[in-house]
């Protein structure tokens, strides 16, 4: 990665680099003795629920749920003995009363050395942390030209504001929390009710931790930074779905989407991933886009459609990464690209649910405690493909022509500037498409790289 120290800010000597790979993976392989899960949970999803008191009571489960979402519902189960989510998984699998059943499973770090979907490196690579940066770095960094983020705003009329009564597109950042009192979000975060903390279970959703300590620690607030540079008049709902160290369980991630779409999200930024799919998230993701799972399931706690940016993770291999492997409409996995108009080198990408690339190498936003620094990963990127969802939302802000997720994320992959990234992987040839914030606001599909 040493790459970084010859490209970034060379006229600045508070410049800083921060090299991670995409912040919150999975560890989704199931061991001898268990999993990577809460160990004392499961969820359940039965097919009738007058039948909850006899399966908790068979399998030695607390039959009053710890939580629950969806139609028929998806239970959440505190285990009462020694035995293992994974062995009530595998007991409850030929029970006829059972629709589903999975655990509560953690999503963590991706550097962790001997799995095969990621590159196996620390969290820092071949760099220190050093602080530094700022406001007019911030401002001034390469990404919003290359985009034509400023032309685009001159385009669509917005810089955020719906087009029809200027009240600000709201987007839902679920991380780590985020520096709420950081200049960059200066007027732009929701109120205090339409904030939430998952993991703390309060509306205080502040980043915990300290640097250098803490890898994980400011990754909310420099992903919710570019969204304020994206769309500097929408808000920013953020929600702490995240630990200090980068972990969060599946039922914890499903409650931040629903929390987002009951208090008026349009947009929801995920920088997260795993490389299995998991069942109950693949439930809530269908019908966030079509109202319904492909087995029948329902969320009626889903009160409106949220568009959703994805990171496609760090990998530097074609091994999917989910949700964003989900290749549900509404829905896109962002790859990351360099200032070059390159595929960076530690991006994943598969041609079959990888479609389009966002700057996402050295790119400057906030850090907390009022700092700017430059970061680099897939989990940048997103945020820039949830930026230019907010502002298309904005210029079209009802349920039609362009207003729908779906047809959001549909104009943003087909007005994205095609090319050929000439630095081809090990695994073969890459053809993917940089977004462009102008040609996505005017509908340009033979938009030229400027």
């Amino acid at each position: 990665m040493n790459r970084f120290s010859n490209k970034i800010w060379l006229k600045t000597a508070l410049a800083i680099v921060f090299v991670c790979i995409i912040s919150v993976f999975a560890l989704a392989t199931d061991s001898a003795a268990g999993c990577d899960c809460n160990p004392t949970q499961v969820i359940v999803q039965l097919n009738n629920p007058a039948n909850l008191p006899a399966v908790a009571a068979q399998y030695h489960l607390n039959p009053a749920p710890l939580g629950q979402f969806a139609s028929p519902a998806y239970y959440l189960l505190q285990i009462l003995d020694s035995q293992t989510p994974a062995q009530i998984v595998t007991a409850m699998a030929g029970d006829v009363r059972v629709k589903k059943v999975e655990v509560n499973r953690v999503f963590s770090n991706a550097e962790v050395s001997g799995l095969n979907w990621t590159q196996g490196q620390s969290w820092v690579i071949g760099q220190s942390w050093v602080i530094g940066g700022s406001a007019k770095g911030y401002g001034r960094q390469w990404f919003a030209q290359k985009i034509r983020l400023n032309e685009a705003f001159t385009a669509a009329g917005t810089r955020g504001l719906r087009t029809d009564n200027r009240q600000p597109v709201v987007v839902a950042v679920l991380d780590t929390g985020i520096d709420l009192n950081h200049p960059a979000f200066a007027g732009r975060l929701v109120a205090p009710t339409d904030r939430w903390d998952f993991v703390d279970n309060d509306n205080d959703p502040s980043e915990v931790g300290s640097l250098r300590t803490d890898p994980a620690y400011g990754h909310g607030t420099h992903v919710a930074g570019i969204i304020a540079m994206m769309v500097p008049d929408a808000k920013i709902m953020p929600i702490r779905i995240l630990n200090r160290d980068g972990s969060g369980e599946l039922w914890r991630i499903t409650a931040g989407l629903i929390w987002a779409s009951n208090h008026g999200a349009d947009v929801a930024n995920l920088s997260i991933g795993y490389p299995q799919n998991v069942r109950l998230l693949h439930d809530l993701l269908q019908c966030n886009e079509l109202g319904t799972s492909d087995d029948g399931s329902t969320f009626p706690e889903l009160t409106r459609p949220l568009a959703l940016s994805v990171a496609s993770g760090n990998g530097a291999g074609i091994t999917p990464v989910y949700p964003g492997a989900e290749t549900t409409d509404g829905m896109l996995a962002v790859a990351a690209s360099t200032r070059n108009d390159r595929l960076a080198l530690f991006s994943s990408y598969d041609k079959n649910w990888v479609f389009v690339t966002a700057p996402g190498d050295a790119i400057i936003s906030a850090l907390p405690g009022g700092r700017y620094g430059a970061w680099s990963g897939t989990s940048m990127a997103a945020p820039v493909v949830a930026g230019l969802a907010a502002l298309l939302k904005a210029q079209f802000p009802g349920t039609s022509p362009f207003g729908k997720p779906a047809d959001i994320m549909a104009r943003i992959k087909s007005t994205s500037v095609q090319s050929r990234f000439q630095n081809l992987p090990p695994w073969g040839d890459v053809r993917l498409n940089r977004v462009d914030a102008l040609c996505a606001v005017t509908n340009n599909n033979q938009c030229p790289i400027p």
